[in-house]
């Protein structure tokens, strides 16, 4: 696992003050990809969609985490549910992003 970085453990310092903030753990979801810690980042990824499946900005890294690395099958299906979350929301352009990096899969 990489070293954490300084702004990894603010993040999570303020996330154990508060667990519940969506804000948080997806702003500590990203730094650890950020950070090389792909299982990390797409476990607390998984988490928070699990959680609240409106959160329309992390079917996208988390697509997008899985297309980074080859993982064309496992992008697919959760890009394919985030544009489902992202219509259902009235989130327009989320979802033509995310049918962009679907697109580009094949």
């Amino acid at each position: 696992m990489p070293d954490k970085s300084p702004r990894r453990l603010m993040l999570e310092r303020s996330l154990a003050e508060d667990p519940g903030d969506a804000f948080l753990r997806y702003g500590l979801a990203m730094q650890c990809l950020r950070d090389g810690d792909v299982a990390e980042g797409r476990d607390r990824l998984r988490g928070l969609i699990a959680d609240d499946p409106g959160q329309i900005a992390a079917y996208q890294q988390l697509g997008q985490s899985y297309a980074d690395e080859g993982e064309v099958d496992e992008a697919a299906v959760v890009l394919r549910k985030g544009i489902e979350q992202a219509r259902k929301s009235g989130d327009w352009h989320a979802a033509a992003e995310m049918e962009h990096i679907l697109e580009s899969l094949s």
